[in-house]
């Protein structure tokens, strides 16, 4: 969700998730074609409102024993691969440290997009600063388990989030609610300026070794991964391709990120009919026709 924006991570994963108008909406004026957009948008991109695409995957996240599932999985490899560098530590090495994003890796943030959804609401700063206030996150599965084992294991857990500085202790409130440990002041790293995590997490590596670090966005790994098409990001994942379930550990989010924002190429305030348009444009798709597929943009 980043580079197209100065947004935080989570406020780009709402524009998408939540960019609604309502299904009785009457329809976006026709725009001139940008690139990335068909001349003639095929019925798919015509179709039902783009709220309901993010309607679907915010059920994903909220009702399937899938996601719940990957949730789990996810912390369990973390506990593992934990495990292991326990194991190979040595008493002259720094501590260990696990960090962790807090947005839909540690904590669930739909219910702001479910009411988005219902509301026939956008993201706004105001309305999201309620929601972090209300301390309402559940967490993700498996996520107080492992972190706590990390803790009574001995190893320094830190909260890096794009949550901005004001919601701070409404998100350190919300995770000590929910069992999460060293929820507090020193381990629970808000955005200041800005949205690439780089100077925290070199904040933490300064007297720490990171044993994990686990996230929903490439951005919470190294921002190396903040390319400006899926192609360069694509890439970048196979250079660093030894270290995902690893070092790296990543958590399902169909919702949001910044994999939809190189689809409108950075540019989050396109309408509605550009979006779908873009998104239509990007498919891989079988020609009946000729038996081939097509690629998409």
């Amino acid at each position: 969700m980043r580079r197209y924006m100065t947004l935080s991570t989570t406020a780009a994963l709402l524009l998408t998730m939540a960019g609604c108008a309502s299904s009785t909406s009457q329809p976006e004026a026709p725009s001139a074609p940008r690139p990335g957009m068909s001349e003639a948008p095929s019925a798919l991109s015509q179709a039902a409102p783009i709220s309901d695409q993010a309607m679907l995957a915010t059920l994903w996240v909220q009702r399937s024993a899938e996601f719940h599932a990957l949730s789990l999985q996810a912390f369990n490899v973390a506990h593992d691969r934990l495990n292991i560098a326990l194991a190979r530590r040595t008493q002259h090495d720094k501590p260990l440290a696990v960090v962790v994003d807090v947005d839909d890796t540690v904590l669930n943030t739909t219910s702001y997009g479910g009411w988005a959804l219902r509301e026939g609401r956008t993201y706004d700063s105001q309305s999201w600063a309620n929601w972090v206030d209300d301390a309402v996150s559940t967490a993700s599965p498996g996520a107080v388990d492992f972190l706590n084992y990390a803790s009574a294991s001995g190893v320094d857990v830190y909260y890096i989030t794009n949550r901005k500085a004001a919601g701070k202790q409404a998100t350190i409130a919300n995770l000590a609610a929910l069992g999460f440990p060293q929820a507090d002041n020193a381990h629970v790293m808000p955005r200041t300026e800005s949205s690439n995590k780089t100077e925290r997490r070199a904040i933490v590596t300064a007297d720490h070794n990171i044993a994990i670090l686990m996230g929903d966005n490439l951005g919470d790994f190294d921002q190396a991964f903040q390319q400006d098409t899926s192609t360069a990001r694509n890439a970048e994942v196979e250079q660093h391709a030894s270290q995902f379930g690893r070092r790296f550990v990543m958590l399902p989010n169909p919702t949001y990120g910044e994999w939809e924002g190189v689809i409108y190429q950075g540019n989050w305030d396109i309408s509605e009919t550009e979006k779908r348009a873009m998104r239509d444009a990007a498919l891989n798709v079988w020609q009946s026709e000729t038996g081939t597929v097509t690629t998409g943009q």
